[in-house]
C-alpha cells in the first residue's frame, strides 16, 4: 500500500493561506498557534485511531 505523502492542490492553498497569516504573528502568539495545531492533530490522531479500532 503506497501512501500519499505529497499534498493535494487545495492543500498546498491552504497551506499558503496559513504562511500568510502567521506572517503577522508575534512570537508569543506563533508559539500558542503552533500549540493549537498541535493539540489538533492529536485530536486527529485519536479520531482515527478509534475509527480504525472500529473497523477491525
Amino acid at each position: 500500500m503506497e501512501l500519499p505523502l505529497e499534498l493535494s492542490m487545495e492543500q498546498k492553498f491552504n497551506l499558503k493561506v496559513y504562511e500568510e497569516q502567521i506572517k503577522g504573528l508575534s512570537p508569543e502568539q506563533s508559539q500558542e498557534f503552533l500549540l493549537e495545531v498541535l493539540r489538533q492533530l492529536m485530536i486527529k490522531e485519536n479520531v482515527i485511531r478509534h475509527l480504525m479500532k472500529q473497523t477491525y
